[in-house]
């Protein structure tokens, strides 16, 4: 079966799922694409802390030494952060812990019709 064939085919089979199919679908969707970004996410850390031994180092070592730098009180750091609540699922790397002001990427989610749900951690 040739491409333009099997596109055909997926655009067809979408047109006749239902909103709840389709809504479906897309959690699917995002979490396949969320779990992928965590996997290479990790491949990128197992190269990073190798890169690290082969330097003879640890990683945590290097990024401790990186952090050291910088100033470690800034205002609103007075208490411990809250865990992550919710999670962007076109960018995981952008979590709400569900206080103070939404982001603008919960709002726009909520607008394009997902719910908070879809958007739980």
């Amino acid at each position: 079966m040739d491409d333009r064939s099997n596109k055909s085919n997926s655009s067809e089979m979408l047109e006749r799922m239902s909103l709840d199919e389709l809504k479906n679908l897309r959690k699917k969707l995002d979490r396949a694409i969320a779990s992928y970004e965590t996997r290479k996410r990790q491949q990128a850390l197992s190269a990073l802390e190798q890169a690290a031994r082969d330097h003879g180092f640890r990683l945590s070592e290097l990024m401790s030494d990186r952090q050291s730098g910088k100033s470690k009180s800034r205002a609103g750091d007075a208490g411990p952060d809250a865990a992550p609540a919710y999670v962007n699922p076109e960018n995981p790397e952008q979590t709400w812990s569900g206080r103070g002001r939404r982001p603008r990427w919960v709002n726009d989610a909520l607008e394009a019709g997902r719910t908070l749900d879809d958007l739980a951690a």
